[in-house]
């Protein structure tokens, strides 16, 4: 990849699957993302905040690369219209950093395990790790039932990594 940086692990054999990427510690994390992306050959949707689709060139820039605009001011019932998307698509990937933020989140936000429960699509860990310059990837898994312990054990998976700015790391 470029930059130094290399990819661990296999690009999934899925037609659909939730992507969670973490740590998320950085606006560098999409460029990584991005470039990752285009060495592996998928391209996956991810959400955005809506103010960026607002600003001239950068709103048409998302749109071009798969990103969907969230209004995050309101309750917009995301979950449900993702997983209609799955129900309607042959193939779609969707990506989701979970920490909601690039700053330290104690807490994720759950809506990938939902989306991947309710459309009975598998999870892809991908973590990007600046002190090795590597993006590992997962092999898919699929959910249980057992939100609360799985985010857990997903959320434990991605600690061994560093990212850009580790004290906002997963911990």
């Amino acid at each position: 990849m470029l930059f130094g940086w290399k990819i661990v692990g296999d690009k999934p054999q899925e037609r659909k699957y939730v992507i969670v990427v973490a740590p998320h510690t950085s606006n560098w994390d999409f460029f990584v993302g991005w470039g990752a992306r285009n060495v592996i050959g998928f391209y996956p949707n991810f959400f955005v905040k809506d103010s960026l689709f607002r600003l001239p060139f950068i709103g048409c820039f998302l749109k071009f690369i798969g990103g969907i605009p969230v209004d995050r001011s309101r309750s917009t019932n995301m979950v449900d219209q993702a997983v209609e998307w799955y129900q309607k698509k042959e193939d779609l990937i969707m990506t989701i950093a979970p920490e909601g933020t690039r700053s330290y989140a104690p807490e994720w936000k759950t809506g990938f395990y939902r989306i991947a429960d309710k459309a009975k699509v598998p999870v892809v860990k991908i973590g990007f790790d600046y002190g090795t310059k590597t993006v590992f990837i997962d092999k898919p898994y699929y959910t249980k039932g057992n939100m609360k312990e799985e985010v857990e054990e997903i959320k434990s998976y991605f600690k061994k990594f560093k990212g850009k700015h580790p004290e906002n790391g997963v911990k």
